[in-house]
């Protein structure tokens, strides 16, 4: 289950700072309309604190996806974009327009439940990518254009 922005004094409980580039970071994504990438966070955190590297942002971003505070989307071709861990949920990809439709957790709750039944393996894994192909492009593709 990931974490909640109020959860920042669980941060702090754990001995970790709340550093400027941190919160600063949480708030862009807690603002954002959806995911952002790497790049796009920096260019806006960047305004509120001059001098910040895209490394630093990075390592931040690895840190508070470790904590659970932010989500972390493979969206294909190497993309990962980060968004504020409001709820737990998965994204299907189409591969060929690249349009990305969000599912609700408790839509695989049976897929994990049969991981466990039949391997032992409990997943823990509340954010994850499925690639195929969306309707429109599988319609698209039966009538003969691409």
């Amino acid at each position: 289950m990931a974490k909640r922005y109020s959860d920042l004094d669980w941060l702090r409980e754990q001995g970790y700072r709340l550093t400027p580039q941190r919160l600063a970071i949480l708030e862009v994504l807690k603002q954002a309309d959806g995911h952002l990438s790497p790049t796009e966070i920096f260019n806006q955190v960047v305004q509120e604190i001059p001098g910040l590297t895209e490394a630093t942002v990075y390592r931040t971003l690895n840190f508070l996806a470790e904590q659970g505070l932010v989500l972390v989307a493979h969206l294909g071709r190497g993309q990962l974009v980060y968004e504020f861990a409001e709820h737990d949920h998965h994204h299907l990809v189409c591969r060929n327009c690249g349009e990305m439709q969000e599912i609700d957790h408790r839509q695989l709750k049976q897929l994990y439940d049969n991981f466990l039944d039949d391997t032992g393996y409990q997943i823990n894994t509340i954010h994850a990518t499925f690639f195929g192909f969306c309707p429109e492009c599988i319609a698209n593709n039966r009538s003969g254009s691409k």
